[in-house]
């Protein structure tokens, strides 16, 4: 009877000092960031560091391929808070025509262009003929019997139309005519198909990717997903990022600067590729991908649940600290980020950029 009259006693006096909170763990704000998979190791770093500064805050990152990044705001209309790309050109692409349906107001009209990268061709030391692969010979050795060749989905992932673009110049520059059509064209059941259309090569990508038995294409959505398959000996080569083929430790055969789309003072050689989705994947807007230098692109949507707090991460990561954590990651940045809207630009940002070109 006396442990039940303590115990009742206790609780009695829980109740009573129920209001008195003040040790209590605070709740941390939620701050969702979905960002281009090719960042995925650096943001590991980032969100670390980021949480260490403002333990107030919960980083809740997710990496996807770009072209998801977009569609989760615009098309499943999930309330994010940075969206961050591995193409700046789909944020005006696909975000300025979309609404809110809420509110009518666009997705977002503005982003900041902070950090370019290139594509190389990675593999390992167990890949098929890795021991004879060189800079000029890499086009033949893809088009060996059982060579197997990783490609990202283009669909989803901006390293795979990419990849589409960069094997089609590679044609001229090796004088391998038949090159896309032997690895793109012939490997799908549903052919991905170039031709020239007004002066410009129109490489068109089908609804359905599926490639055909014994191809010697694997298709994943994402580029890290063809990472991890290159890495368990399941494909021999890869066109991947060079930050992420560094950051992974891979083998990298290097690309001549007007294939590997990372020269800004190239871009009209690259314009001269063009990729087109030929399916209604957005609702309201028919994806063209035009070939330019690589740069990555952040915006805030419109809707995003915590503006302030949103505002606060990009300008961090847009500032020396984030920069420098991309930078020991192998990820080039552009010092100082460029906006396309510098009036649209929240207040928090404008010091830190200037506007594009």
């Amino acid at each position: 009877m006396k442990r039940q009259a303590l115990l009742c006693t206790a609780l009695l006096l829980a109740l009573a000092l129920g209001p008195l909170t003040a040790c209590a763990p605070r709740t941390k704000t939620p701050l969702k960031v979905q960002y281009a998979g090719s960042l995925i190791i650096p943001f590991d770093t980032l969100e670390k560091a980021y949480e260490a500064k403002m333990p107030g805050v919960d980083v809740q990152a997710e990496g996807h391929g770009s072209i998801q990044v977009i569609r989760h705001v615009t098309e499943i209309h999930q309330e994010i808070d940075v969206a961050i790309t591995a193409d700046h050109a789909l944020i005006p692409m696909l975000m300025y025509p979309s609404t809110v349906p809420e509110t009518g107001e666009p997705y977002a009209d503005w982003y900041c262009k902070f950090a370019t990268n290139e594509l190389v061709l990675a593999y390992r030391p167990e890949s098929q003929y890795a021991g004879e692969i060189t800079a000029e010979n890499w086009p033949d050795i893809l088009l060996r019997p059982g060579v197997r060749l990783g490609l990202p989905d283009p669909r989803f992932d901006a390293a795979g139309y990419r990849t589409l673009m960069l094997l089609h110049m590679a044609q001229e520059e090796f004088n391998r005519p038949a090159l896309f059509g032997q690895l793109m064209t012939n490997s799908f059941t549903y052919a991905i198909r170039a031709r020239a259309e007004d002066g410009t090569t129109v490489i068109r990508v089908p609804e359905i990717v599926e490639t055909k038995k014994d191809s010697p294409i694997l298709v994943r959505a994402y580029s890290i997903q063809i990472i991890a398959l290159l890495q368990s000996g399941e494909v021999d080569y890869t066109f991947a990022y060079d930050s992420v083929a560094r950051q992974h430790g891979l083998k990298i055969i290097w690309l001549p600067d007007n294939l590997n789309l990372g020269s800004e003072a190239l871009n009209e050689e690259y314009a001269r590729v063009q990729v087109r989705l030929d399916f209604q994947r957005f609702a309201s807007v028919t994806p063209v991908f035009n070939g330019e230098a690589i740069a990555y692109g952040l915006t805030i949507p419109s809707n995003a649940p915590h503006r302030a707090e949103a505002e606060a991460f990009s300008a961090w990561l847009l500032g020396p600290e984030g920069r420098k954590i991309l930078e020991d990651n192998y990820n080039p940045v552009i010092n100082p980020p460029q906006s396309d809207n510098m009036d649209a630009l929240p207040a928090r940002l404008k010091p830190l950029c200037v506007p594009i070109p």
